[in-house]
């Protein structure tokens, strides 16, 4: 067996993984093998003489380097960045530095099961080790060293199921990429090689078919005559070390979307391997799992959505909450995400997804919220939600701030305590409008049967800017009984210091009918009937 170990004496490892643009702000932990392949030939090409260690032995090493899928110890590690403007193009563009925050002497450790070296591989490999400045980025600074006779355990290894079977413990699936070994890549090279040249006899096939049905017969293009492109044939190298040597820009500018000499493989991942900056701070604040009713998020997205698309919003959290059960749990959702398949009893006990708007009127909090609490499942599912794939194909990136009680967020103004409460959304009356059955009755009606005392004063705003017809106040879900289309502002007074969210009315769920404060925060205990 072969074992080695990487320690990051600067503390971070910055390592974009393939395919992913660095504004995205991922982190590929760990290092898979086509990265540590590579930064071992960088090594070999500026650090070490080619009499004493000849390229023909590199080969062979790296190609039983290849031959197995290496298994990973890893350390405790936070998902770190951060910001900072960079001219480009005489203009400064924000830009989003990632890495994996780790401990200045815990190690990683990259280990091959069935895989050992021969002597001569093995003095090699031990150069390289030595030598080597850097994994990932520049500022990657990295100890490594070969480990002799390690009796760890290993909590990162090939899998293609989401649970240890050892443990029966939940893990992160996470594709990580490996070199083909030097025969695979032959077939893999012919493979790619007829492909590409049967697209461009199709194509020269086209082309002739298109100029015969213009009548223009001369000179038309012979299908046999068909060659491979000169971008495509230089990134097809039939030396393997070539091949995998490559630099990235020139792959991407030949349109690969994947390394031609690497395959992709699936790993299970423990699931603290890689925590968020946020998560560790919130985990000693949480109360027992039974109290645990509310998770916000701070949203990064460019533009930010306005506030005026809450119930939009509202609803591609819920999606993309139930997408991420989904992965998890299979058709095992919780009914507290879901809001299917609850008691008759429970009226607004699950989930409430709700946008929080700032001063600007953007959208730059959500917020999910269950009166009658989180169980495991659910809780688990929050923890993991990191983004939103809109309906037009962009990614909202989610931080989470931290899950417990709404007094875990003293900076929320939906989740303050106050006696005055102002709309920030309209609010639909869920029932339709009827003598001795208006607005101000609708609100005490709705108070009433969620066990919240009413409200003593409920006050009809005037309109203001953005107007209630400025909002977009109808679901997507078809066949949905609507008694209000129009909305309106209200300002509601109750007798005593009520702690929110406050979300009432048709959409409340979703955002619609969404109330703050009015005036400055109360620092006042929350009434334990109320949500």
């Amino acid at each position: 067996m072969l074992t080695l170990s990487f320690t990051f004496p600067a503390g971070r490892y910055h390592g974009t993984p393939w395919g992913r643009h660095v504004n995205e702000a991922d982190v590929g932990w760990p290092p898979d093998l086509w990265r540590l392949t590579r930064a071992l030939i960088a090594t070999w090409h500026r650090k070490l003489d080619p009499a004493v260690f000849p390229r023909e032995r590199l080969v062979e090493l790296l190609g039983k380097l290849a031959s197995e899928a290496p298994h990973y110890a890893l350390p405790d590690a936070v998902h770190f960045h951060t910001r900072h403007y960079m001219p480009v193009r005489d203009k400064p563009s924000l830009i989003f530095d990632a890495f994996a925050q780790v401990g200045r002497e815990a190690a990683l450790i990259a280990h091959w099961p069935e895989t050992t070296p021969d002597a001569a591989q093995t003095e090699l490999l031990d150069a390289l080790l030595n030598a080597i400045g850097y994994l990932g980025r520049a500022e990657s600074w990295v100890d490594a060293k070969r480990l002799e006779n390690w009796t760890g355990k290993c909590d990162c290894y090939p899998s293609e199921q989401t649970v240890d079977l050892d443990t029966g413990e939940v893990g992160d699936l996470l594709p990580l990429w490996l070199p083909n070994p030097p025969t695979g890549y032959a077939a893999a090279r012919a493979e790619l090689r007829k492909a590409a040249l049967a697209r461009e006899h199709a194509d020269i096939q086209e082309k002739r078919a298109k100029a015969v049905a213009e009548g223009k017969t001369r000179n038309l293009p012979d299908p046999t005559q068909a060659k491979l492109p000169a971008v495509i044939d230089s990134t097809l190298p039939e030396d393997w070390l070539a091949a995998v040597s490559l630099d990235t820009g020139e792959l991407q500018a030949a349109g690969w979307s994947a390394p031609p000499a690497a395959h992709q493989r699936y790993y299970l991942r423990r699931k603290d391997a890689l925590r968020f900056m946020a998560a560790a701070p919130a985990r000693t604040r949480q109360p027992a799992p039974e109290t645990l009713t509310t998770a916000r998020y701070a949203l990064y997205a460019k533009p930010l959505p306005r506030v005026t698309d809450a119930v939009k919003v509202g609803e591609m959290l819920r999606i993309a909450l139930m997408g991420k059960a989904r992965r998890l749990f299979g058709d095992a959702i919780p009914a507290m995400l879901s809001g299917h398949d609850l008691p008759a009893d429970n009226r607004h006990g699950h989930a409430f997804f709700l946008p929080e708007a700032n001063a600007d009127g953007q959208v730059d909090h959500l917020i999910v919220h269950a009166p009658d609490g989180f169980d495991a499942r659910a809780q688990l599912t929050l923890a993991e939600l990191t983004s939103i794939r809109t309906r037009e194909g962009a990614e909202w990136r989610l931080l989470l701030e931290g899950m417990g009680e709404t007094s875990l967020f003293p900076r929320s103004p939906a989740l303050a305590a106050a006696s005055v409460w102002r709309s920030k959304t309209p609010y639909l009356h869920p029932w339709y409008r009827k003598k001795g059955l208006g607005i101000p009755e609708q609100i005490a009606r709705e108070c009433r049967l969620r066990g919240y005392p009413e409200p003593v004063v409920v006050e009809v705003l005037p309109e203001h800017k953005p107007r209630a017809l400025d909002f977009r106040r109808f679901r997507s879900k078809r066949g949905l009984t609507q008694p209000d289309r129009l909305g309106s502002f209200l300002k509601l007074t109750f007798s005593e210091p009520l702690c929110g969210p406050l979300a009432l009315g048709f959409g409340c769920h979703f955002g619609l009918g969404l109330f703050q404060p009015e005036g400055r925060l109360q620092e006042v205990p929350c009434n334990p009937l109320i949500p």
